[in-house]
């Protein structure tokens, strides 16, 4: 089936004016199967990575249903807000009001942008102008309710978007907080690049009957990457990294590091090694941040290193690399990071350093992604020892017996134990000559089974455990003489630990 155009998907005239100039002539698959849902008005759930174009997804439609309606006013004439985009990071609420901007930008729709990190007043100078669409991150937001600048009474569109990562970053209260005040009536459009399961307890207490787009299997890597591997000891990784950057043909980087001290380490070695490198992570000031970005975006920083929820959602026109400086401990991860590269049909490399400790992570990747990452052997500092080696794909367990025999079958019977011991019991050589009486003088499993054959009297069993719980519970007396021996007098063992000597 072709893959249709935009012209073909419904789009008023203004908006399709502002895909041209914006270079899009074709829509992603996301693009293609949820505009025409969204313009009907369904509720969403969109399973899609970083770099599928699910912005436009959702800012379209919305856009097109405002400029129809003709946008809404409040008393006094004022512009009230018709839709909320709720995101993750500044960086990434920055890069959507861009987006929303750009899509708008033939209509008389007005959008802003608010996060914290910086000032409030011209954020809330722009909420008193009145707004038709407000791109926020949680914390600022609910901020900005109580202090009574932002009401969402006459809201029309909800966009919870990068929903895993905003339950990573332990936005969750927030986010709870921000839905109870939202208008029952509304439609909801829920993206997440996973879903795991309270994932999917949140999108199933958001939507009301909704459509799932689903664009790519989740947790898979684009085929437009090529990965490689190099096994190398942690300390040469720096080393390392700066002898690819000064011997590859590397136009651009984006470098992740586990730690915001580690990619402000990192950045000054790279710097002063003479390429020009940046860090971006959440210590830095909010300008830093943008100038840093902007700097990379423009070419004027070849390397920019960042942590992983700093660079969620970053948006890099052709960007050749990715570099996987520390291997993620969460195997998504990595999807998320290399996904930032290959884009739009684009080739991209991205490329893992990784350290002896780091391999067990690799292994989780590579399950994964269900593939083998090529290792690049021919490198000045080669990890040393066993480490050297290949991470093997782990390949799902056979059920049944080893060397192809068969399960035994459900109706043969058993093969009884080699000594005739019950269960979690103790060998009966070892036991003392009083079966009632444990070594140490206390009673234990007095009445056990002697073997498998002989037929256990749960019945009694049970009644005894009950007589031995009311005993510790101080409902009944302990009954002395049966069998002898100091142990029956507290036969059941629990904890004793404030008092009861």
């Amino acid at each position: 089936m072709a893959q249709p155009s935009f012209d073909q998907l419904g789009l008023i005239e203004p908006i399709l004016k502002a895909l041209q100039q914006e270079g899009y002539s074709t829509p992603t698959p996301i693009q293609a199967q949820s505009i025409p849902y969204l313009l009907e008005g369904r509720d969403l759930l969109g399973v899609a990575q970083t770099g599928t174009g699910k912005t436009a997804a959702f800012a379209i439609p919305i856009i097109q249903h405002l400029a129809v309606d003709g946008g809404g006013t409040g008393r006094g004439g004022k512009r009230i807000i018709q839709a909320l985009i709720l995101t993750p990071t500044r960086e990434l609420a920055i890069q959507i009001d861009e987006s929303f901007r750009s899509y708008a930008r033939h209509t008389r729709l007005r959008t802003t942008v608010i996060f914290g990190g910086v000032g409030q007043k011209p954020q809330t100078d722009a909420l008193r102008s009145g707004v038709d669409i407000l791109v926020a991150t949680p914390g600022r937001l609910l901020d900005l309710m109580h202090q009574g600048y932002v009401h969402l009474n006459d809201l029309r569109f909800f966009v919870l978007d990068e929903a895993d990562r905003m339950l990573d970053m332990g936005f969750i209260h927030d986010v709870r907080k921000v839905i109870a005040a939202l208008p029952k009536q509304r439609q909801t459009l829920f993206f997440s690049a996973t879903m795991p399961p309270e994932v999917q307890k949140l999108s199933a207490s958001l939507l009301t009957n909704p459509v799932k787009v689903e664009v790519t299997p989740v947790s898979s890597t684009a085929e437009t990457v090529q990965q490689e591997v190099y096994f190398v000891d942690k300390p040469n990784k720096p080393k390392l990294l700066i002898h690819l950057l000064q011997t590859r043909d590397i136009p651009v980087a984006l470098v992740f590091s586990r730690t915001k001290h580690g990619a402000d380490k990192l950045a000054r070695l790279i710097d002063k090694a003479g390429i020009r490198a940046e860090a971006i992570h959440g210590n830095k000031a909010q300008n830093a941040r943008q100038r840093a970005l902007n700097n990379f975006k423009e070419r004027k920083t070849r390397v920019l290193v960042a942590t992983d929820i700093a660079a969620r959602g970053i948006d890099i026109d052709s960007l050749s690399h990715v570099v996987n400086y520390d291997i993620p401990n969460v195997p998504e991860t990595y999807v998320h990071r290399i996904g930032r590269t290959g884009r739009a049909g684009a080739s991209g490399i991205a490329i893992s350093l990784c350290d002896a400790e780091e391999r067990p992570y690799l292994r989780d990747i590579t399950k994964l992604i269900a593939r083998q990452i090529p290792v690049v052997e021919e490198h000045p500092f080669p990890a040393s020892g066993e480490h050297a080696g290949p991470i093997e794909v782990p390949k799902p367990q056979q059920r049944g017996r080893p060397n192809g025999q068969p399960q035994q079958q459900r109706n043969e019977p058993r093969r009884e134990p080699h000594n005739d011991r019950p269960r979690g019991g103790r060998r009966p050589e070892a036991r003392p000559e009083q079966r009632g009486q444990h070594a140490n003088g206390h009673d234990r499993q007095e009445h056990a089974p002697a073997s498998k054959g002989a037929g256990a009297d749960y019945a009694a069993l049970t009644a005894e455990l009950m007589k031995d719980l009311d005993v510790a519970a101080g409902n009944a007396k302990p009954q002395h003489g049966q069998g002898g021996g100091r142990g029956n007098n507290r036969r059941w063992r629990g904890p004793r630990r404030n008092g009861g000597r």
